[in-house]
């Protein structure tokens, strides 16, 4: 079966560079370059005219820049994925690149393995991206019939749970979820992020927010929830889009909200939110154990350390006799030192279930990162700690869209 090649449309104001770029692609027979821009103009144009699945947008142009072209093109066409080129790696260039929506950002002139590979990771997100729309347009015309006074009806396809958990303490769960909510978050899949340590949870401090509201407010509320109360309790974090439900003030709180009603939280949150990123304890509470049972995937931490990989082994024990899918669980091995010779592989071997993403050892940046409120995923995302996480979330989305494509194919045999 013929696979389909990544579209590529290449925007830069020099000429040299656009060639250059143009001859190293020739030779991937799975990427196609459908297009060359001169301007930002040309650009966002060349992007709706030839619909391509990858922009590879230079950041420095005469007339408009590319983190305006690129807010552009992912306004008019979302699926589009858009890699920004810049010939400063400047932090505050990656956080608005990333605000504006882009998928990547490498500094001029890239390695060639490394521009390849972000083409790759981002045409393979584009594809995805477009399988997905084709599909919920496959719905919605069936459930209004193709009928034109349906045409304002939109179905809103129900959001993922993600739980991040680890049972072991102090192997970064909370710093995952922070940033990995982020990662997942833009305009077709707002994110959410939930604080379910209920009793010492710091999502809030991790964005160097605290909103005088948190899940004690609604709680009490559940079987009368509606979209305003949930917006007005949330945390609007304006630095990164995503919404933040915090975990009470005082550790004795925790006793205010039940299983049954943070469940009735989370799923009344999937209506609105295409992804709800579950931060937990490593102390498996009745809310923690109901948030995991009502979960899409879980996203399971370890590290190289010896205690931290025998509570994982405990765990997955745990989660085959609570009945849990092993598909949904999603092994990820955080702060991975190649110096330590626990490998990723050998763990997996090991516990006999494969670690699907590894996010690298950094000393400086995580903790930089807390002490500010500023997660890395916002001003250092082109780092290899941020390319983990990146990876994290892309390997997320392929599970999701695995899972579901099982489950279909299962309702179609029944």
């Amino acid at each position: 079966m013929a696979v389909d090649k990544i579209r590529v449309l290449i925007v830069d104001d020099i000429a040299e560079t656009r060639e250059n770029v143009r001859k190293l692609l020739q030779f991937e027979a799975d990427v196609e370059v459908v297009g060359t821009a001169r301007t930002g103009k040309e650009g966002i144009q060349f992007a709706l005219e030839m619909n391509p699945d990858v922009v590879l947008m230079d950041i420095n142009m005469p007339d408009i820049d590319g983190i305006t072209a690129t807010e552009t093109i992912c306004r008019q066409s979302p699926h589009i994925q858009v890699v920004i080129l810049s010939v400063q790696g400047d932090q505050n260039y990656m956080r608005r690149a990333m605000l504006a929506g882009a998928r990547d950002f490498l500094t001029k002139p890239p390695m060639g393995d490394e521009l390849i590979s972000a083409i790759k990771r981002a045409g393979k997100m584009a594809q995805e991206e477009r399988e997905k729309g084709a599909k919920q347009q496959m719905v919605m015309t069936s459930i209004s019939g193709g009928a034109p006074g349906m045409s304002g009806f939109s179905a809103m396809p129900q959001g993922k749970i993600i739980v991040v958990y680890s049972p072991k303490g102090g192997t970064g769960c909370t710093t995952i979820a922070v940033n990995l909510a982020i990662a997942l978050h833009n305009e077709d899949t707002r994110t959410v992020l939930v604080d379910g340590n209920l009793q010492f949870g710091d999502v809030a401090v991790f964005v160097n927010e605290q909103g005088k509201n948190t899940i004690v407010d609604i709680a009490p509320r559940v079987e009368d929830l509606d979209s305003d109360i949930i917006e007005d309790i949330l945390i609007k974090h304006q630095a990164s889009g995503i919404r933040i439900l915090a975990a009470p003030q005082k550790p004795e709180h925790a006793e205010k909200v039940s299983a049954d009603q943070f469940t009735k939280v989370l799923q009344f949150m999937q209506r609105s939110y295409s992804y709800v990123v579950v931060d937990t304890s490593s102390i498996l509470t009745e809310v923690i154990l109901s948030a995991i049972d009502l979960s899409d995937v879980i996203v399971l931490i370890t590290t190289q350390e010896i205690p931290a990989i025998k509570n994982s082994r405990l765990i997955l024990d745990l989660l085959n006799t609570m009945g849990i899918n092993k598909d949904r669980i999603l092994f990820a091995m955080n702060r991975y030192d190649k110096r330590i010779a626990i490998t990723p592989e050998r763990v997996g071997e090991n516990l006999k279930h494969e670690v699907s993403a590894v996010i690298p050892f950094d000393e400086k940046i995580p903790l930089a990162a807390v002490n500010r409120g500023i997660p890395f995923m916002l001003d250092n995302k082109s780092q290899p700690i941020g390319r983990g996480i990146l990876a994290l979330a892309e390997s997320i989305r392929a599970r999701v869209i695995a899972l579901e494509s099982e489950n279909e194919s299962s309702s179609a045999r029944r």
